[in-house]
C-alpha cells in the first residue's frame, strides 16, 4: 500500500508483529458498509463511472457473502489489516478498478468509521440484551409477591424488605446502564468518512450524503479530531465496565445467598458445576466467572485510557492498540448477559428461609424507635430507648416483642400496649411508605414502572437499528 516510498522490504518478524488483521477482521462487515458509502460519493464526485460503481458494489457484496460463508476466506497472511484485505479481495474479483475505491480516503478515517459502526451495532445488541435481563429481574420480582428478605448494611442484617424491592434495586442499576448506552450512541453516531488522513479529503466528496448512507446523524466536524478520536471507544467500554461491575455485584450477592450459611437461593443446576473430589458440591461457576470477567472488562477500560492519554494529534499507530480491549470487553459483556438472564429465569428462592431471617435479629428496632417518635419522643432519645430495650432482650435471650410492657415502661413511659403491633413484619414493611420505599403498595407501583421502563428501553432498539 505504501511500498513506493521504500527501497527495502519490512523485517519479516516486524511485519507479522504489526499486523492487525488477525483481530480487526471482525470489522469486515463495517468496512464493507463504509466502502459502499464511499464508492457512491466517488461516483457522485465524478471519480467513478456508473459502470465502475456497479462493479465495486458487486465486488463488495461478494466479499461480504464469502466472509459469512466460510472462515478460511479470512485466512490471509499477507493482509496487514481489514482495509488492506478488502482492497486485495476487491482487486482479485474485479481487477484494477478495485484500486480506485481508495481514491480520496485514508485508512485513518476508515478505521475511525469502522470502529464507530462496530460500537453502534454492539451497543444496540447490548441494549436489547439488557432489556431481556431486566425483564427476567422484574418477572422474578413480580413472582415473589409478599416474600421478604433481610436487607444488609455492612453485611449485617439491617431491616426487612420485600424480595421484590431488593430485586428492583438491581433493575435500577441496569436501567442506568441502558441510559448510558443510549447517551453514548448519540456521540458515536457520527461519520468520519471524508476526513482523509488528517486534513480532510482531497476530492469534493459529499460528506453529508455518506453520513446519511451509514445512518449517522452527521459527519464529524474536524478532520484532525475525527481521525484520532477514540473517546467514543473509551466511553463505550466505560459503560461496559459499569454493566460488568453491576453484574459482578449481583453475582457476589447471589453467591453469598446460595451458601448453606444463608440458604436463600438454590442455584440452577444447568449453570453450576460439581467438584472432582467432593461428591456433594454444587459450585456457582457461572456467578464466579461473571465476577471474574468483570475484572477483565475493567482492566480493558484502564488499558484504553492509558493508551490514549499521551497521544498528540492526530493518528498514531498506538491507536491500533485500542481495538483489542474494545473487542474483548464487548465480547465479554455480550456473552454474559444471555447467561445471567437464563440463570435468573431458572433460579429458586427459599422464601421460608428468607422470611425467617427477616423476622429475627431485632430488625424491627427502627420501627420500634419510629413508634416512640410518633409518641413525641425526640428521635435521638427514642433511638437510645430502643437500644436499651434491645440490650435487655439480648441479655434475656428473647425478642423485643417478648419483653413485658412493664420493663419497657421502665425504660420510657412512652411505651404502651399498642407498641407490640408495630413490631410485626407486616407493619415494619408498611411504615416505609415513601416513594422508593419497601411498603408493599410502593413496591407494586415500582414494579409497574420498571416494566414500562424496560419496555421503553427495548423500544429504543428498532429506532437505533443500523439501516
Amino acid at each position: 500500500m505504501w511500498s513506493g516510498r521504500f527501497r527495502e522490504p519490512l523485517d519479516e518478524t516486524f511485519e507479522r508483529w504489526q499486523r492487525s488483521f488477525p483481530f480487526d477482521q471482525r470489522l469486515l462487515p463495517y468496512e464493507v458498509m463504509a466502502s459502499r458509502a464511499h464508492a457512491y460519493a466517488l461516483e457522485h464526485a465524478g471519480v467513478l463511472s456508473a459502470e465502475e460503481l456497479g462493479e465495486i458494489q458487486q465486488g463488495l457484496e461478494q466479499i461480504a457473502e464469502k466472509a459469512q460463508a466460510r472462515d478460511e476466506f479470512l485466512e490471509d497472511d499477507a493482509a496487514e489489516d481489514v482495509h488492506h484485505f478488502v482492497e486485495k479481495q476487491l482487486v482479485a474479483l474485479i481487477g484494477e478498478t478495485g484500486y480506485k475505491l481508495h481514491s480520496g480516503r485514508s485508512r485513518n478515517e476508515q478505521i475511525a468509521t469502522d470502529l464507530r459502526l462496530y460500537v453502534r451495532a454492539s451497543g444496540d445488541d447490548l441494549t436489547s440484551m439488557l432489556a431481556d435481563w431486566l425483564d427476567a429481574l422484574v418477572t422474578c420480582a413480580e413472582e415473589a409477591g409478599d416474600a421478604t428478605i433481610p436487607a444488609y448494611t455492612h453485611l449485617q442484617r439491617a431491616e426487612p424488605v420485600l424480595l421484590a424491592h431488593w430485586l428492583l434495586a438491581y433493575v435500577e442499576m441496569f436501567l442506568r446502564d441502558g441510559e448510558r448506552l443510549a447517551d453514548c450512541r448519540r456521540r458515536v453516531n457520527l461519520c468520519p468518512l471524508g476526513s482523509g488522513a488528517v486534513a480532510g479529503a482531497t476530492l469534493p466528496l459529499d460528506r453529508d450524503a455518506m453520513a446519511r448512507d451509514l445512518g449517522c446523524h452527521a459527519p464529524t466536524a474536524n478532520s484532525l479530531d475525527a481521525t484520532s478520536d477514540r473517546d467514543f471507544v473509551l466511553e463505550f467500554v466505560g459503560a461496559l465496565s459499569l454493566i460488568a461491575l453491576h453484574l459482578s455485584r449481583w453475582a457476589e450477592e447471589m453467591i453469598l445467598f446460595s451458601t448453606q450459611e444463608y440458604g436463600f437461593v438454590e442455584p440452577p443446576e444447568a449453570y453450576s458445576t460439581g467438584s472432582s473430589a467432593m461428591p456433594q458440591k454444587k459450585n456457582p461457576d457461572l456467578l464466579e466467572l461473571v465476577r471474574g470477567k468483570a475484572g477483565r472488562v475493567l482492566g480493558n477500560h484502564v488499558a484504553l485510557m492509558l493508551t490514549v492519554k499521551g497521544l498528540p494529534l492526530a493518528y498514531n499507530k498506538d491507536l491500533q492498540e485500542t481495538q483489542e480491549p474494545l473487542f474483548e470487553a464487548t465480547t465479554a459483556v455480550l456473552s454474559m448477559l444471555p447467561l445471567v438472564t437464563g440463570w435468573m429465569k431458572s433460579v429458586d428462592f427459599n422464601y421460608a428461609r428468607m422470611r425467617a431471617a427477616a423476622e429475627g435479629g431485632f430488625m424491627n428496632a427502627w420501627a420500634a424507635a419510629t413508634y416512640l417518635v410518633g409518641r413525641g419522643v425526640p428521635s435521638r432519645l427514642s433511638h437510645e430507648c430502643v437500644g436499651k430495650a434491645v440490650r435487655l432482650s439480648m441479655e434475656r435471650g428473647c425478642d423485643l416483642e417478648d419483653l413485658p410492657l412493664a420493663d419497657l415502661r421502665a425504660i420510657s413511659p412512652a411505651f404502651d400496649q399498642d407498641f407490640y403491633s408495630w413490631l410485626s413484619l407486616k407493619q415494619v414493611l408498611a411504615i416505609h411508605d415513601v416513594t422508593g420505599g419497601t411498603a408493599p403498595a410502593r413496591v407494586q407501583q415500582a414494579l409497574r414502572q420498571a416494566r414500562q421502563k424496560s419496555a421503553a428501553l427495548r423500544g429504543q432498539v428498532p429506532a437505533m437499528a443500523t439501516p
